[in-house]
């Protein structure tokens, strides 16, 4: 059963019937018809340029949460049944691929591949120069959230609490990764990402685990945010995007709970603070910044944990996660406004508008950002 709220879903884990119940759980997190007016937009001054550079287009996402991604030259997206392949530097369509598959995750790249995940646990993997399927594997349920391309190695994530290590020649697995998943989870959870062979995984109920990427073998686990409350919704404290990482410590958040940093040669922890995220963080030289579920914006100090500016002008238009990008921070809305922040003070320095509301974070493109909206366009923009 499919329990959509606020743009995002919350499902019974173990349950194979998909079905919607908007109405009431739309009523616990304040959508539906009585849902709240977003925030106006605030005037400002421009300090920076930013301009539309090109526009692509895949496929509708069909709520789900499709983030495009980078690949040396150019940017890699997935929606609808297709993958396209971008060039970055005049968003000329290399290639277009119909894989005949409803995705629901993607695009991952790398080793010459570009990966994508279907609604029922196809994981396919295409060329990367021809855009043709080289291989198409069943997974156990559908494929969500980041897909990671490491070594020899291709990263797959499923709804159903596994993550499975296949071979990047052919997908045949060569590991696997259960956890048992709570009753209730959120549609966004359960990012991973990979640095140095290590694999960091977020988990609903509140869990980061590290993982040898080559073997799938558990190195250590932490604890994020421990669920609390009465009731299974009350508990929901779920890992929300991907954890960042840097040379000395990863952070993960997660929604009703903390934003928590650990050392990455042993888990053990940094510091945390009180959060709530839906959507997720990002991490500078500087600071760890934070979308939570008021759509404010805050930067954490990454080694003390201290909370510096919080921009909190965007409330309930639906913040992505943002995107560290020097000077800047970028997120995006349901509104389909893209802004960028002052990586100093948080102050407006630039703002955009794209066709269609942006679930997912901004990618850094370089030059440039982009974004994927839900009606299937990726976006391409530059900033100076």
């Amino acid at each position: 059963m499919r329990l959509i709220a606020a743009g995002l879903a919350l499902f019974l884990s173990g349950c194979g019937a998909v079905g919607s119940m908007t109405s009431t759980v739309g009523g616990w997190f304040g959508a539906g018809p009585a849902k709240a007016k977003p925030a106006e937009l605030v005037e400002f001054k421009p300090s920076a340029s930013l301009g539309e550079a090109w526009k692509g287009e895949t496929g509708d996402s069909d709520g789900r949460l499709f983030r495009p991604q980078a690949e040396g030259d150019d940017v890699l997206a997935a929606g609808g049944s297709r993958v396209v392949r971008i060039a970055v530097a005049n968003g000329h369509m290399v290639w277009r691929t119909d894989t005949g598959v409803k995705l629901s995750a993607g695009a991952g790249a790398g080793r010459g591949l570009v990966l994508a995940g279907g609604s029922k646990g196809e994981l396919l993997a295409l060329d990367f120069a021809s855009g043709q399927v080289r291989w198409k594997v069943p997974l156990s349920s559908e494929v969500s959230g980041q897909l990671l391309a490491v070594a020899d190695m291709v990263i797959a994530r499923t709804g159903d609490g596994r993550v499975h290590g296949l071979a990047a020649a052919d997908g045949s697995r060569k590991w696997l990764y259960s956890r048992n998943l709570p009753a209730l989870s959120l549609r966004g959870s359960g990012g991973m990402t990979v640095r140095d062979d290590v694999l960091y995984a977020g988990f609903p109920g509140g869990k980061l685990v590290a993982l040898n990427a080559a073997n799938g073998a558990q190195l250590w686990e932490a604890t994020v945010a421990l669920p609390r409350g009465a009731t299974e919704l009350e508990r929901v404290a779920d890992v929300m995007g991907n954890p960042v990482v840097d040379e000395r410590q990863v952070c993960a958040v997660t929604y009703q709970g903390r934003v928590a940093c650990f050392d990455r040669r042993n888990g053990s922890p940094l510091w945390a603070r009180d959060a709530s995220s839906n959507s997720g963080l990002a991490m500078d030289e500087r600071n760890v910044y934070v979308t939570d579920d008021k759509d404010a914006v805050t930067a954490y100090d990454k080694t003390s944990g201290r909370a510096g500016w919080r921009q909190d002008k965007l409330a309930r238009r639906q913040v992505t996660a943002p995107l560290a990008l020097g000077a800047w921070v970028v997120v995006a809305d349901g509104e389909g406004v893209v802004h960028v922040l002052s990586a100093e003070d948080g102050s407006f320095v630039a703002r955009a508008r794209v066709d269609g509301g942006v679930r997912t974070a901004p990618v850094d493109i370089g030059p440039g950002f982009a974004v994927q909206t839900a009606k299937g366009h990726v976006v391409a923009f530059r900033l100076k």
